[in-house]
Order: C-alpha cells, then structure tokens, then sequence
C-alpha cells in the first residue's frame, strides 16, 4: 500500500516557525529518497528539499537554503521538514515526496498534501 501522509501544516506569521511531519508507508519509505515540494496558488508545483534514502545526502531550493532544514527517522517511517524563518512568499500547499533522487523529479510519489500560510 501506498500512503503519504503529511502534518503540522497551519498559519503562522512571518518570521515564525513551522514543521512538517510525512509519515509514508514502509513499502515508500525504506531506500528511497524523501522530500518536500511546494504548490502556491496559480502557481506550478516546486521542489522544495530533499534527503536520500539514508540521510546523509540533502538537496534544497536556493529559496529555502539556511531556512529550511529537512530530517528523516528511518525506525518511524517519518520525514520531517523543519521551516524557521517563514516569509509570506513559503505559503503554499507542501507535498511529501518519495522517489528515486533527491533532486527534482516528476518521478515519484506525492502525498495529499497538508497547508502552510505565512500572514505579514
């Protein structure tokens, strides 16, 4: 079965922080790459960050780099997207990802989604 499941979204004014839990099915999960994209309104899915399949490995957008910082519990099944310092501009719908790479990628699976909205 596969299951993405993404949390801890909500509202927040700038400058606050914010994280993102994805719990994803073992079958997902287990040696693969895991991420975040992004979905702002009128706007194209983007990627966000991304961490291979045994962490050592992390990818971010420009845009998120030294804000953002993206983890994984491999004894949990979790990803894990830390978000400090948010902007207006992060507000978006975040989407878990699990796939072959760390970068961006059409190739994969995306969860439902969970929302972030970042107030003035």
């Amino acid at each position: 079965q596969v299951q993405l499941v993404e949390s801890g979204g909500g509202l927040v004014q700038a400058g606050g922080s914010l994280r993102l839990s994805c719990a994803a099915s073992r079958s997902i999960f287990s040696g693969n790459a895991m991420g975040w994209y992004r979905q702002a309104p009128g706007k194209q899915r983007v990627f966000v960050a991304a961490i291979s399949s045994g962490g050592s490995n992390t990818n971010y957008a420009v845009s998120v780099k030294g804000r953002f910082t993206i983890s994984r519990d491999n004894a949990k099944n979790t990803v894990y997207l830390q978000m400090n310092s948010l902007k207006p501009e992060d507000t978006a719908d975040y989407y878990c990802y699990s796939g072959p790479t760390i970068l961006p990628t059409t190739r994969g699976y995306w969860g439902q989604g969970t929302q972030v909205t970042v107030s003035p």
